[in-house]
């Protein structure tokens, strides 16, 4: 899958709501569920970082949920392309790029969201045929400010934003022209996950769908 494909499939995954969570996961039983109340609440893309010994065991949990469109995040080499396609992921998502990840996830037939956070970065992805980018971290990186300001000369580029995105500015980043959707963790809070309140988390993703 090349990359012009790769960012084709992206973009229609950050269409599909203007939130994806982003979610580490250190208990295998927390998955299932909190996958259910995250695609109930409408949100229905899920970026289950692979910080934790359990992430791939929940990528692949997290896959069987009806509706729930999975991918991995935190992809930083070949060796996690492999492991999160097997697992099941539909997709993968890093702080930055390499040649090595992008021949990794074309091989694999793995969407590729690959990160950037400066103009020669975005530049160097499009050169590739990258179009749709995360940008991180988005809030050291300037925010808001910076994402109109690359929209200027890079209008092709689409991006999400991810990195210091709360509920307090998504919207000042998906008013953008040049933002699709924001990567945020807010929706699933640490305390939330441990005591099992998937209400609660249920109503943290309609509340973000609603941006």
């Amino acid at each position: 899958m090349n990359p012009a494909l790769q960012s084709h499939a992206t973009l229609a995954l950050c269409r599909l709501a203007p939130v994806i969570p982003v979610l580490v996961i250190h208990d295998i039983a927390h998955a299932r569920p909190l996958a259910e109340a995250l695609v109930a609440g409408g949100l229905p893309v899920l970026e289950v970082t692979l910080r934790t010994p359990c992430a791939l065991d929940a990528i692949e949990a997290m896959a069987a949920v009806p509706g729930a469109q999975v991918g991995a995040g935190t992809v930083l080499s070949a060796h996690d392309a492999a492991r999160a396609r097997a697992a099941g992921a539909g997709f993968a998502v890093s702080p930055g790029a390499t040649e090595t990840l992008i021949a990794a996830c074309s091989a694999q037939e793995l969407p590729l969201l690959p990160g950037a956070a400066t103009a020669t970065e975005v530049m160097a992805l499009l050169e590739k045929g990258y179009r749709t980018m995360k940008f991180f971290p988005a809030g050291p990186a300037g925010g808001p400010a910076m994402l109109k300001a690359l929209g200027g000369p890079l209008p092709q580029v689409t991006f999400c934003p991810t990195g210091g995105v709360s509920p307090g500015n998504a919207a000042e980043y998906l008013s953008l022209s040049n933002v699709a959707c924001v990567g945020g963790s807010w929706v699933a809070p640490a305390e939330a996950m441990a005591s099992g309140d998937w209400a609660l988390i249920e109503a943290l993703a309609r509340e973000a769908a609603a941006l």
